[in-house]
């Protein structure tokens, strides 16, 4: 794995806790706002739509230099739809990193997949 695959990796994985803390607190703001005075909302929404723009755009570059099949592309961003997807996204993409560390350490010091 290149250093931009790489760095397209991180920034998705370091984006992907925030937008789904940020989803759910647009989620309690929203059920406050229709059980109390308390509106939240336009400023969570903006947030978590700033967020989600970020993810969607990380998750494309993250894509086409991974070179991911469609299949593990597609449960990337269907994990960005859900509430709580961010946390299983940061950690399935954080075991991929580590797996990319192994695998290019074996690399460069000659071990071959038996």
């Amino acid at each position: 794995m290149d250093i931009k695959t790489a760095s397209a990796l991180r920034r998705l994985r370091l984006v992907s806790a925030p937008e789904a803390i940020s989803f759910l607190l647009l989620l309690v703001c929203s059920v406050l706002k229709r059980t109390t005075d308390f509106n939240a909302v336009p400023v969570m929404g903006a947030v978590h739509g700033v967020l989600f723009i970020l993810y969607v755009l990380f998750w494309a570059d993250a894509w086409n230099r991974a070179k991911w099949p469609v299949g593990t592309a597609a449960l990337y961003f269907v994990l960005s739809v859900l509430p709580t997807g961010g946390f299983f996204a940061e950690r399935r993409l954080k075991r991929e990193a580590e797996d990319a560390v192994i695998a290019s350490r074996a690399r460069r010091e000659g071990v071959v997949n038996a």
